[in-house]
């Protein structure tokens, strides 16, 4: 380490065994991490954990301050010795008071104390997190002290002072690792080195993502809340002072319990943090009567571990901590934040705002809407690999650097976001498509590139095709990392009627068996902890057509796949038509005759019946039991299965009969896309699938021919897309998690 170069210099002259021992010890990296309290430890600790492991590049010291060492707070440093962690500095900072002067006194506190432990510790860096006052006061030291700083979870808004207090902390750092894309946007516009910015995610979603998911949940349920504990039927609650609006806070703290004891559930209640105000919520708490009620189970402190297995089986969260609303979306749980204190944070679907809390019975309305409700996990703040980036993070930093900062002055939206290899990380979604007769998974680029696919036969039974689906993924995951690609979420085409707001196949087709009232949307989403979206194949070759193909731009059209069945997905206004049953555009299934020839569906005379890959191969069989499929010039093999091809084959040789089937089978679909083009009058009708190279050209002839004069220039082209069920599936999930992002 260079700035240790002098000392081991001068050593050199005294004892030399000396010397080579400490000029070893020196090429360590000296990392000091700072923690003040519960909250922050518990996005520290996963990084602590990742340095402890590299005792070869590493070399931890740990300083604790804050409420950490407060009584009425559980003495929560206990929990770090807990974790095997030796505590370098223990510094008693807070001056108890209940009001703002008191946490500036505790500011000034930290800053007398401060210079003695860091100019003994001399670290390379010091690690402090978050938006706390007791950062703040770290920060300002080191950063007077030249000491380099990297701030965790800089660049997010909240809503409070806090907010003030993590953007000073920001210019005062050095390096910043952030957990959102929207934060480091932030750290840009406030003009911070982008080359310093790590895009890392959450240090706790580590830990909350991890695959060795914790069986033992109930236990630690019934530990807290009794025997009559039970999974999502109880309440964690947890609320803290709001500094700018003190007495306010303190209100809505009183109408949220208020609304707890009416709503009759069993609720885990946390005591606040140690800001202004919070002596008088655990008078109002006392007041009420919260801790001997029979129905409320009221505590200091709960060990992070067992905390997110008491979020993630949760009926509801409700109260204005940031969990709420960021560890709590990782696993779907319902939160009420009330509030103002977590107004700018970027939240998932599964966070139900209650701004302004100024009544009881609006507070308990959002508990009859969320409680037991079930969500999407989200990855918004992080995808489980924030320590590996962070400790590569740490790799990178030249102590030779100057420690002065410089500002930079990029545009926002000009930016290019880096990870540490400064490489773009591909924002990407994982595709699923279950054919009749493959299973196949893809990593999609944002730009429609297929990336990586995976191709496996589809099971024929419901409990392997389930556990299939889930191992293709855990590989494509996997893959994804090194391929630089970040998954967003995973999109599922499949065939049959969809409910796509539950994420649940109604009804199958016939070509997948055991397929029908099938949730996919949560065995998925528990797995990957990431949101999911399913829909038809046909609605999906449409989505893809309107994100990577002819339909780009078009707010009208019409998508028609042509394979072994026939489906499609009508885009209308520029939204897709799902119907009120999700039965719309069954396209294959508009009949033409009202005697033709019978369909999989049941009925007869329907498009598919005449025009699909299945009613080729059938009537190609036909002529060639009959001896009247072949003719000069085909090469057929006698073992070689009939198929659809061979009468098109035929056809193109000169034979009449084939020719005559292929005559009938274009009109039906003809036909039967001159009933879709009079009914929705699209600007543009897409053919897709095996068959649809061939048909185009005969299409369009009868189309002109047939067709309203309005509507007899309306084109027929053939999709380009290789993949459009695929790249459909993946298109849900860009559009609708880059909006959510940006």
């Amino acid at each position: 380490s260079m700035t240790c170069g002098g000392v081991w210099l001068k050593s050199c002259f005294t004892n030399p065994l000396m010397d080579l021992t400490f000029f070893f010890l020196s090429l360590k990296l000296r990392v000091c991490v700072a923690t003040c309290n519960r909250a922050d430890y518990s996005k520290l600790a996963p990084i602590m954990f990742g340095i402890k492991t590299h005792p070869d590049e590493f070399e931890l010291e740990v300083v604790v301050l804050g409420s950490h060492l407060i009584d009425d707070y559980g003495n929560t440093f206990r929990m770090i010795e807990q974790d095997d962690f030796d505590i370098s500095s223990k510094l008693h900072t807070i001056v108890r008071g209940e009001d703002e002067a008191a946490m500036v006194e505790s500011v000034g506190l930290a800053l007398v104390k401060l210079p003695d432990v860091l100019q003994r510790l001399r670290p390379d860096i010091l690690v402090v997190h978050g938006d706390r006052f007791d950062a703040l006061a770290l920060a300002t030291a080191a950063a007077l002290m030249n000491i380099r700083i990297l701030h965790l979870e800089g660049g997010e808004v909240s809503g409070t002072i806090d907010d003030s207090i993590r953007h000073a902390i920001s210019k005062l750092a050095h390096y910043h690792a952030c957990c959102t894309r929207r934060a480091e946007q932030h750290l840009i516009a406030m003009c911070e080195d982008h080359s310093r910015i790590l895009l890392a995610g959450c240090p706790s979603y580590d830990k909350l993502l991890s695959p060795n998911h914790r069986d033992d949940y109930m236990d630690i349920i019934k530990s807290w809340l009794g025997d009559q504990g039970q999974e999502c039927d109880y309440i964690v609650a947890l609320q803290h002072p709001v500094t700018t609006d003190i007495q306010h806070s303190i209100k809505i703290y009183g109408l949220m319990l208020d609304a707890l004891l009416s709503f009759n559930k069993k609720t885990l209640i946390l005591f606040p943090n140690i800001d202004a105000g919070s002596k008088e919520m655990v008078r109002v708490m006392r007041k009420k009567g919260i801790e001997q009620h029979p129905n409320f189970r009221a505590v200091k402190h709960i060990p992070f571990e067992q905390f997110i297995q008491l979020v993630s089986h949760a009926g509801c969260m409700i109260g204005n901590s940031s969990c709420g609303v960021r560890e709590a979306g990782a696993f779907g749980t319902p939160v009420i934040n009330l509030g103002s204190r977590q107004t700018g944070r970027e939240t998932g679907e599964n966070v139900l705002h209650v701004r302004d809390a100024d009544t009881q019975n609006k507070i308990y309305h959002a508990l009859e809407l969320q409680f037991g409700k079930r969500y999407p996990g989200s990855k918004i703040y992080g995808d489980g690999n924030a320590v590996p980036r962070i400790l590569k993070f740490l790799r990178t930093i030249d102590l030779n650097e100057s420690l002065q900062k410089t500002f930079c002055f990029p545009t926002v939206k000009d930016c290019i976001s880096q990870d540490i290899d400064h490489i773009l990380e591909t924002q990407s979604a994982l595709a699923i498509d279950l054919g009749g007769t493959n299973l196949r998974v893809a990593i999609v680029s944002i730009r429609g590139k297929i990336v990586k696919k995976y191709t496996l036969p589809n099971p024929k039974n419901h409990k392997d095709r389930m556990q299939l689906i889930l191992k293709m993924c855990a590989d494509a995951m996997r893959d994804s990392v090194c391929l630089n690609c970040r998954i967003l979420g995973v999109g599922v085409s499949t065939g049959g009627r969809v409910n796509y707001q539950e994420g649940v196949v109604l009804h199958s087709t016939k070509l997948i068996q055991e397929w029908s009232s099938v949730d996919l949307r949560t065995p998925i989403s528990d797995e990957l902890h990431l949101p999911v979206w399913v829909d038809n194949d046909g609605n999906c070759a449409a989505l893809a057509e309107r994100k990577f193909g002819h339909g780009k731009g078009l707010e009208n059209f019409v998508t028609l796949i042509t394979g072994t069945g026939i489906g499609g997905g009508i885009i209308h206004d520029n939204e897709l038509i799902h119907g009120s049953t999700f039965c719309a555009a069954e396209l294959g299934h508009i009949m033409v005759s009202l005697e033709g020839p019978e369909c999989s569906c049941g009925s007869r005379g329907c498009i598919e019946a005449y025009a699909s890959g299945m009613a080729l191969q059938k009537e190609a069989k036909r002529l060639h039991d009959e001896d009247l499929l072949l003719v000069e010039g085909m090469d057929m093999k006698l073992t070689e299965p009939i198929t659809a091809a061979h009468l098109i084959n035929a056809a193109r040789l000169g034979n009449c009969k084939a020719d005559a089937v292929l005559n009938k089978a274009s009109t039906a679909l003809a036909v039967g896309i001159i009933n879709i083009l009079h009914m929705v009058n699209p600007t543009l009708v897409i053919l897709s699938g095996i068959l649809a190279s061939y048909y185009q050209a005969p299409v369009q002839h009868i189309i002109s021919e047939r067709a309203l004069i309005s509507t007899q220039n309306i084109k027929i082209v053939t999709s380009e897309l290789e993949e459009p069920a695929l790249l459909g599936a993946a298109s849900i999930v860009l559009d609708y998690a880059t909006r959510r992002l940006y």
